[in-house]
């Protein structure tokens, strides 16, 4: 099997560069077979929020080609009896991960397919035998490269479990009616302080509202208003003034807040979870 054979790895974390973590994973994975090839995610996951690993995983696991090993470390029970897995995808890659609500959502957007808990007696690098607390160099990114290599099969990962046993987080759906739609922010765009909303511009669209559309927005941090002000819908940014927020269709394909050239997270004091709502209705 060649180099472009190989399954390519993709690696994220909520490690950062701060340290050797990232380093050693790759050392592992090179140390394995050095044909194979490694990608970086990010490595800037907020620290044990398996949410965001879940939600990232999403929004760049399609791109990559089919086969792709992608390899999620977020992990707040590492050497507990949290399980450690290989879950293969409906549409064709497989994620090695701590199963820990990190296949959230791509459980509920591409299915999956079969999912095996990591033989640790097999899929375990041997040297590092005491260590408890870095199973993304000695549990993930060993069988992840294992895996690639074509050391072991899918199946050599160790043994099938239920696709019902996988830790999930709750997914909240959003509201739509009539010139009015109700929904959370699930996530942000960290760099740029952009809020993304779970509502998708066809519910968005079928609800009535259009590009140019001004249109009134509450946002509620645990049922208290925040946020309450008409603002723009438009395609991009451009379409808004320097420093005025609006509303736009995310790369998800789902209504985000932005403020133009500026942070609508920071300008406007606003997160994202389950306790961060938004309301948009017909000006």
């Amino acid at each position: 099997m060649g180099m472009f054979d190989k399954p390519i790895l993709v690696f994220q974390t909520d490690f950062t560069y701060k340290e050797g973590a990232v380093s050693a994973m790759y050392g592992v994975v090179k140390t394995v077979d050095r044909e194979l090839e490694i990608f970086d995610g990010t490595h800037e996951i907020p620290q044990y929020d398996t949410w965001s690993a879940s939600y990232r995983l999403l929004q760049s696991l399609p791109f990559w080609p089919k086969g792709t090993i992608y390899v999620s470390v977020v992990d707040p029970g590492v050497g507990t009896s949290r399980r450690a897995c290989v879950a293969k995808t409906k549409n064709g890659y497989y994620v090695v991960t701590p199963d820990n609500g990190a296949l959230t959502h791509i459980k509920k957007e591409f299915g999956i397919e079969e999912v095996r808990e990591i033989d640790e007696t097999v899929n375990r690098l041997q040297t590092t035998r005491g260590v408890a607390i870095f199973h993304g160099r000695d549990l993930f990114g060993y069988t992840a490269a294992r895996l690639a290599s074509g050391i072991i099969d899918f199946e050599g990962v160790g043994p099938a479990y239920p696709v019902d046993e996988i830790v999930t987080h709750p997914i909240k759906e959003p509201v739509v009616e009539p010139n009015r739609v109700r929904g959370i922010f699930e996530i942000d765009d960290p760099n740029f302080g952009n809020l993304w909303s779970n509502i998708p511009l066809a519910d968005f669209n079928r609800a009535g509202f259009c590009y140019g559309d001004m249109v009134r927005t509450k946002v509620c941090h645990s049922g208290e208003l925040v946020f309450d002000r008409s603002v723009l819908f438009h395609q991009s940014f451009g379409f808004a003034q320097k420093g005025e927020p609006m509303l736009y269709n995310n790369e998800m394909m789902r209504i985000a807040m932005a403020v133009t050239q500026g942070s609508m997270a920071q300008q406007y004091g606003i997160g994202f979870g389950a306790d961060w709502t938004v309301e948009f209705t017909k000006d």
